[in-house]
C-alpha cells in the first residue's frame, strides 16, 4: 500500500495504471475467495480502498490541471 503523499507524486498514467493492477489483484483475491483459499477476507477491502484512493488522486489531478486552462 502506497500511502496518499507517495500517490500524488505519480503521474495520472502512472496512477491509472496502478489502479489497473490493483484491480487485477482484486479479481485474484476474490478468485481465491470463491475457491476457499484466501487466508484473509481483509485484503479484499484493502485492495478496494487502494482502488479508490488511485482514481481519487488521478481525479483530483485531472480536475487541477483542468483548472489551470481555463
Amino acid at each position: 500500500m502506497a500511502t496518499i503523499q507517495e500517490l500524488r507524486e505519480l503521474s495520472v498514467a502512472e496512477l491509472e495504471a496502478r489502479a489497473a493492477e490493483l484491480k487485477q489483484s482484486l479479481f485474484d483475491l476474490k478468485s481465491k475467495a470463491n475457491t476457499g483459499v484466501l487466508d484473509s477476507t481483509a485484503d479484499l477491502t484493502k485492495a478496494k480502498r487502494d482502488i479508490a484512493r488511485c482514481l481519487t488522486v488521478a481525479r483530483e489531478k485531472e480536475l487541477a490541471s483542468a483548472g489551470a486552462k481555463e
